[in-house]
């Protein structure tokens, strides 16, 4: 993580700011965060590089501490004095819109905060023309300053681990993935499990198909408990051989790791060429920075000149680490444009432009096949719309399905007090040709496209797997069958899935949607 500037506030029509200049400024908004919804009406991901503290008068706050710390992904102190009533923190909230928020001409003015019990349905109201235009999907949201701390700095979250995604034609629930320091998969959950009955006991046990026939996915979110450590559940599920178990599982701490240590950074040989795998699951955990730096001192140490970069369910994270990957990219582009930060024309004075730099293990692929789905967003999306300038357009496809479609990010603004922060979309993304409209996903912007299923039954990383035997196919020169917008597909492209998230997800589950 980058080391915290210590910055005092100032004040700016009724509201406190740190007082930064110049490069202390510009630093200050890198660490930004770029945010994805997935599955309407509530799903959000999420890119930080870095986090405004803000106190607000309308808060109950007349002043802020003058020796609060802001780092990426942290918080400085808001006003000590503020009240945590309703009315208070939607007022905080509407104050974080009119003064930052992208698209003003696309926030509704008659909204009458006084409708409203929560945070989140007031933002939802608020922004709601923008939403109707594609431009906010849910990326505007209100989540907790500790829960999202805890993410980016540790990788810590709770829950069993495990990533799942519903087919609600067939009433059947799978894993995604697992995380391998997570309860489900010490009880023998993997990719391609599938759920077949939730209870609090075995007494109590509900099958899925029942759950979701009943009561749609938010049933099976139900059944699942809160995400708190020490919650337990009974789950029978059938692995992919079809051995079926019934265990009690209990929910517990544990850490994200952003590349799996099983199939996140390999080599694959293809015929006798060796083409590198990379698996980044979120860019939103800071180490992971440190890990895509080993990554591709793999690659280099087996002359690797040809990449699969696989961002199926990578919703988005860090924007810092997006930059960490594009220099890992950039063998021979150091001081050449990455990418523009672009804010509100009031905020135009804190635009930005970030450059190739220098690192170790920097390589020039050839050719990349960036495999995605409706699940890629954010800072994934950001990684491919920057490379397009720099590629062939012969030496670049993306595989799998279309894109979320996320070419902004947000700020973070605390209510300290209240242990409440606001994710507002507060700036958009474009490449070096100043290109960065891709509100309805990358498809239309990559000039290759291959459609490809998400076999959930073969495991990430093996060359057998539909997605990537696709990429090695457009990598070794054949053809395929392209994309066409988001025709007939799901969240996990044309697999027939949609990722299960819930109404209301957590700080980790805006991040990695189908987190539990």
């Amino acid at each position: 993580m980058d080391n915290p500037h210590k910055v005092a506030f100032c004040s700016l029509r009724g509201m406190f700011y740190p007082c930064l200049e110049g490069e202390m400024l510009q630093d200050f908004f890198r660490s930004r965060f770029l945010l994805m919804k997935i599955n309407m009406p509530i799903v959000g991901r999420t890119t930080v590089s870095a986090t405004l503290a803000i106190a607000l008068a309308a808060c109950g706050g007349g002043g802020s501490s003058n020796n609060s710390t802001a780092s990426e992904g942290g918080s400085a102190a808001a006003a000590p004095t503020a009240t945590c009533a309703i009315s208070n923190q939607i007022a905080f909230a509407d104050d974080v819109l009119n003064e930052w928020y992208l698209f003003p001409n696309l926030l509704d003015n008659s909204v009458n905060s006084a409708n409203f019990t929560t945070v989140q349905s007031f933002l939802d109201a608020r922004v709601g023309p923008a939403r109707a235009q594609s431009r906010d999907k849910g990326f505007t949201f209100a989540t907790s300053i500790a829960e999202e701390n805890a993410l980016i700095n540790s990788g810590s979250t709770a829950g069993f681990g495990i990533r799942l995604s519903f087919d609600n034609v067939n009433n059947r629930v799978f894993l995604l993935e697992t995380f391998e320091n997570g309860p489900g998969f010490q009880a023998g959950m993997d990719r391609g499990t599938e759920l077949l009955a939730i209870g609090a006991t075995s007494a109590s046990l509900q099958t899925v198909s029942s759950l979701l026939a009943s009561g749609g996915g938010q049933a099976v979110v139900d059944a699942l408990g809160p995400s708190d450590p020490g919650v337990a559940r009974v789950i029978r599920f059938a692995q992919v051989d079809g051995t079926v178990i019934e265990a009690n599982i209990t929910k517990a701490d544990f850490s994200l790791d952003p590349i799996s240590d099983r199939y996140g950074a390999l080599i694959i040989n293809d015929g006798g060429k060796s083409v590198g795998y990379l698996n980044l699951r979120t860019f939103i955990v800071g180490e992971a920075a440190d890990e895509l730096r080993d990554a591709f001192q793999l690659f280099n140490s087996n002359g690797v000149t040809e990449l699969i970069i696989d961002f199926r369910y990578n919703g988005g994270g860090l924007v810092s680490v997006s930059e960490v990957f594009g220099d890992l990219l950039g063998e021979g582009r150091v001081g050449q444009l990455w990418s523009q930060t672009v804010l509100r024309a009031s905020k135009s004075s804190e635009n930005s432009t970030e450059f190739f730099e220098n690192e170790v293990n920097a390589l020039q692929a050839t050719k990349i096949a960036f495999i995605g789905t409706r699940s890629t967003a954010s800072a994934s999306e950001l990684v491919i719309n920057s490379m397009l300038p720099y590629l062939n357009t012969d030496s670049v496809a993306l595989i799998g399905g279309n894109t979320s479609g996320k070419p902004v990010g947000q700020f973070g603004f605390d209510f300290d007090d209240c242990d409440l922060r606001v994710r507002a979309v507060t700036f958009q993304t474009l490449n070096a040709n100043d290109e960065g409209d891709y509100f309805d996903g990358l498809a239309g912007v990559v000039p290759n496209t291959c459609v490809a299923n998400d076999d959930i039954f073969t495991q990430l990383g093996d060359a057998n797997e539909a997605s990537i035997t696709t990429a090695l196919d457009f990598l070794s020169g054949g053809s395929c069958t392209p994309i066409s917008g988001r025709s007939g597909q799901t969240a996990q492209g044309v697999g027939g899935r949609e990722v299960l998230q819930p109404e209301r997800p957590n700080a980790a589950q805006y991040e990695i949607p189908g987190l539990y």
